[in-house]
């Protein structure tokens, strides 16, 4: 007896229904073959019911979710888009458990999602059958970010509170203001849903009529909230109280940060403040601190590069240099390069705009340009700290880049950033800022270029076809890659059976198909014939001779074998390297 059957001999034999309604019901014209709906819609039988014999068949616990008040954190464990897309729900997490109702107990995808999402927050998911009135019931207690901020700007007028917060008045009497207004609620749930939503950086922006708030998710920024206009500046006063900024500055830029904790987790918030035309636009950049440094491989480096890069870590002295434009995952990799390198036996010092990660056991300073601390004025001192190890934010000047390169010679370790297009630009530009020749080329070990693309979700991908002049385009990079890289990284590489993946969009990945980034990179390995070019300074490097020379490979060439391998889209290596 399969289980519909068991399901309707149990009705039977409960006496909720005979078996002459039921075949007088499978007569009627508008029966559509489940019995389960015709009998509720008959009236015959309660889904409540109907729903706690269901739970017998398949030997689940019933629960009815009906007028059952859900807290919040407990509810949004399971994301609304996921819990609408699955039909389930979480209503309960006690001693470890996290308690999920679910309608259909057939939907093993379902069953995969409740398993993931309890994986993610370490707790042991329980199954209960409830019926879709109870779901429904709980959907409604799901609080959009729309809804939540509706509901905090009906609490007052916007206008009053805008109005008081723009007197002057001493900084403990706004504090007060803020700490009751409805705006002190905005803020908080634009924040946590930013952080539950996997967003990197919040812009909360003034338009002509209106406040836009938007979140960048891997890259992307997505339009989140509109607020009316009268609220923004409440929103930026409130912003500042948390950030210990100047309440009363709305001529200069102010920068400065702020510590929450959401759903047991410390983030760290960046908080930038720029004056605009009118208004002021603020925007915070996340910090998960639980997140421990990812390695980098975790990364997304892989192959002949990631070999030359920890090669180079092996070294006492000498730079090691990151490139690539805002955003491109620098400070990201450098965390992971100084969580590597962050030994007992070793002193690190880093000097950082801003400080963004923080890291136990090395010395950290954030620069301060405005009362004469600076990247060069910074590294002098710290070269008097005994370091072995010097990270220096970002090469910006002469003074900065000579100085960096004078610590390298005198035996320490320089880690630091530039911002050029690719890995070669980095020797012309360090040659333009007057930085010896000769000198350059003793130092340098490395330089890493790097771009971020977007990985394909792997609960949605799926494989498709690209378009020919696409796959020509691709087979002429692979081509000119050097072969032990394509042999390293795809041994079984056969151009006759190439295949391509994207992710279709589903409630994990928010419909967009991604879900994380990787890192697309080149490495310039700074070996003998490379510093002898660069001290002759009379020849200018192009990759065809490094291909030779290292089995050098570019961005586009890590990107395409990475689309290859499954991992990422050839439309995001072209969006991303602009190649």
């Amino acid at each position: 007896m399969n289980k519909p059957e068991e399901l309707i001999s149990l009705l039977v034999g409960n006496k909720l229904i005979t078996a002459e309604q039921l075949a007088e019901i499978k007569k009627r014209p508008e029966y559509n073959g489940d019995p389960e709906e015709a009998l509720v819609k008959s009236g015959l039988v309660e889904i409540e019911d109907l729903t706690k014999l269901k739970s017998k068949v398949y030997n689940l616990n019933y629960r009815s979710l009906i007028g059952v008040k859900i807290p919040d954190q407990v509810l949004n464990l399971i994301p609304a888009e996921v819990a609408e897309n699955y039909k389930i729900v979480c209503f309960e997490v006690a001693k470890g458990k996290m308690k999920v109702g679910m309608v259909d107990p057939e939907n093993f995808k379902a069953v995969e999602a409740i398993d993931f999402l309890a994986k993610e927050e370490s707790l042991q998911p329980e199954y209960f059958l409830i019926s879709a009135p109870s779901l429904e019931a709980a959907l409604k207690h799901y609080k959009t970010l729309g809804k939540e901020v509706s509901k905090a700007l009906k609490i007052k007028e916007e206008e009053d509170i805008l109005d008081r917060a723009n007197k002057k008045i001493n900084r403990e009497e706004v504090e007060e203001i803020t700490k009751s207004a409805p705006v002190s609620k905005i803020v908080s749930v634009i924040i946590r849903h930013a952080v539950e939503g996997r967003a990197s950086d919040i812009h909360i922006e003034p338009m002509q009529n209106e406040s836009r708030v938007r979140y960048r998710i891997d890259g992307i920024l997505h339009n989140s909230l509109v607020l009316p206009k009268s609220v923004h500046g409440a929103i930026i006063g409130r912003i500042k109280v948390l950030a210990n900024l100047k309440l009363d500055e709305t001529r200069m830029p102010q920068d400065g940060r702020i510590r929450v904790n959401i759903n047991n987790k410390q983030i760290d918030l960046g908080i930038s403040i720029l004056p605009l035309v009118n208004e002021e636009k603020a925007v915070m950049r996340i910090l998960d601190l639980t997140r421990g440094a990812p390695t980098l491989e975790e990364l997304g480096f892989m192959g002949i590069g990631l070999k030359v890069i920890k090669k180079s870590l092996e070294k006492t002295d000498g730079m090691f240099l990151i490139t690539g434009p805002t955003g491109s995952g620098k400070s990201t990799t450098l965390f992971s390069i100084l969580t590597g390198l962050n030994k007992e036996g070793i002193n690190i010092s880093t000097l950082e705009d801003p400080v963004e990660y923080f890291i136990k056991g090395v010395n950290q300073s954030q620069v301060r340009p405005e009362i004469g601390f600076t990247f060069a004025s910074g590294l002098r001192s710290l070269l008097r700290q005994d370091p072995d190890v010097v990270m220096v934010g970002e090469i910006r000047d002469n003074e900065t880049a000579e100085l960096g390169i004078h610590a390298s010679l005198t035996g320490h370790f320089v880690l630091s950033t530039l911002h050029t297009n690719d890995a070669l630009g980095a020797i012309p530009r360090l040659l333009d800022m007057a930085v010896e020749p000769f000198l350059l080329g003793s130092t340098l070990n490395i330089v890493l270029a790097q771009r971020l693309g977007r990985k394909i979700c792997e609960y949605c991908k799926a494989e498709y076809k690209l378009p020919d002049d696409i796959i020509i385009d691709i087979k002429k990079e692979l081509a000119v890659t050097p072969p032990a890289v394509i042999e390293e990284m795809m041994p079984n590489l056969d151009f006759k059976k190439i295949k391509f993946y994207k992710g279709k969009g589903c409630a994990r990945c928010g419909g967009t198909g991604y879900t994380g980034r990787i890192a697309l990179a080149e490495v310039l390995d700074v070996n003998d014939k490379i510093k002898e070019i660069i001290a002759n300074s009379k020849n200018n490097l192009k990759p065809d001779d490094l291909v030779k020379d290292q089995n050098f490979f570019t961005m586009k060439q890590d990107g395409i074998i990475k689309v290859l391998l499954g991992l990422t889209t050839m439309e995001e290596v072209l969006r991303t390297i602009h190649i």
